[in-house]
């Protein structure tokens, strides 16, 4: 993710789940409080948007520098849509200020059932 913009993964063919995805982030040292309010700001509207079925944002208990997030859309589309919001191309654009490094991301396929 050098970019603000990124390619997703395609959902397969048989996928009948929603589009998931998990990442990790790591804070420069002294801005931990700083993303996690930049990170948590994020949550209301995304949680608002059409697709989003689950949105979530961690901090690692015991290495208050490491933030771990989840989110679920209900498809791909849906979540290109919430990548080019003006709040979230914001952060991307602005990330590495609070950032250690890059983002590791995890595109996720579900393998249990998804209850409808």
């Amino acid at each position: 993710m050098s970019s603000v913009a990124f390619e997703l993964p395609a959902q397969a063919e048989n996928e009948t789940g929603p589009y998931a995805l998990a990442g990790k982030a790591r804070a420069k040292a002294g801005k931990a409080d700083e993303l996690e309010a930049t990170l948590i700001a994020l949550v209301g509207p995304t949680r608002e948007e059409e697709g989003a079925l689950q949105y979530h944002v961690h901090r690692d208990r015991a290495d208050r520098e490491l933030f771990v997030f989840y989110e679920v859309w209900a498809s791909v589309g849906h979540l290109e849509a919430h990548l080019a919001k003006p709040y979230i191309q914001a952060f991307l654009k602005n990330r590495h200020e609070l950032l250690a490094g890059e983002m590791e991301i995890s595109w996720l396929q579900m393998a249990s059932i998804y209850p409808a």
